[in-house]
């Protein structure tokens, strides 16, 4: 069975990589190294080596097995493009997300200069969504090589979000997530920032999703926005205008 995820923007989660290193300060205080660890010290066999980049061939073709459709967040325990992963193993990654076509698969990664590299020799079928994480201004190059990929939806995850982006081009871009840094050491996000980015997306017919204001205790802080839940996805674009 798929494994549920309760992260906000997606259904359930799929990882026939688990471990990754640290790329950016976004990457500081990662919450999958420490679930890893956890699931490490519990005896989970899939995590036997902690959070060191491991291959799980026999998790490559798990989504073909799932009959009901649904939205899966590829590698959520590690970044599919981290240069431990042979070009081969993300074909085959990609040639079952291609099999599997009655899912929806979310591709998120912080290494999108090898993403570009192999983006002309992997199989973009439409139900592959693409993404690069912008967790500030220094990162949001990563959006000129996520565009430059095939992917008919292309979208951004902000967060954690720990600087202003006060320069941010959403040409090419269809879904913006943003969220603040959640548990013990995160840092703070400032309002004025994401509403920029908020307005930002309205401007641009962008669908834009903020997915908590984090903080120690996420729960306690919600993720109202102006009193307000933004779920917008992108494929809902039009019924979402016609609402709002």
């Amino acid at each position: 069975m798929a494994e549920k995820s309760k992260i906000e923007w997606t259904e359930s989660t799929w990882n026939p990589v688990t471990g990754c290193t640290k790329i950016s300060e976004g990457c500081k205080n990662c919450y999958a190294e420490k679930m890893a660890h956890r699931l490490q010290s519990m005896g989970h066999n899939k995590y036997r080596n902690g959070f060191k980049v491991t291959l799980h061939q026999e998790n490559i073709e798990e989504p073909l097995n799932w009959k009901k459709p649904q939205v899966i967040f590829v590698c959520s325990m590690s970044d599919l493009f981290h240069k431990n992963i042979s070009d081969d193993f993300i074909k085959q990654v990609f040639n079952t997300m291609n099999k599997a076509h009655w899912h929806t698969f979310q591709v998120l990664t912080k290494r999108s200069k090898r993403l570009v590299q192999l983006a002309s020799e992997l199989n973009w079928k439409d139900n592959i969504w693409m993404g690069v994480t912008v967790e500030s201004q220094s990162e949001a190059g990563r959006i000129k090589d996520l565009v430059k990929t095939p992917a008919k939806i292309k979208y951004l995850s902000i967060e954690p979000m720990i600087t202003e982006i006060k320069h941010l081009s959403l040409k090419g871009i269809d879904w913006v997530i943003v969220g603040g840094e959640s548990g013990p050491g995160s840092r703070p996000i400032e309002k004025k920032w994401v509403t920029s980015i908020r307005d930002k997306c309205i401007k641009s017919n962008v669908s834009f999703f903020f997915k908590q204001w984090g903080g120690v205790n996420k729960k306690l802080s919600g993720r109202l926005l102006d009193g307000k839940t933004w779920d917008q996805k992108p494929l809902c674009k039009e019924l979402q205008l016609a609402f709002n």
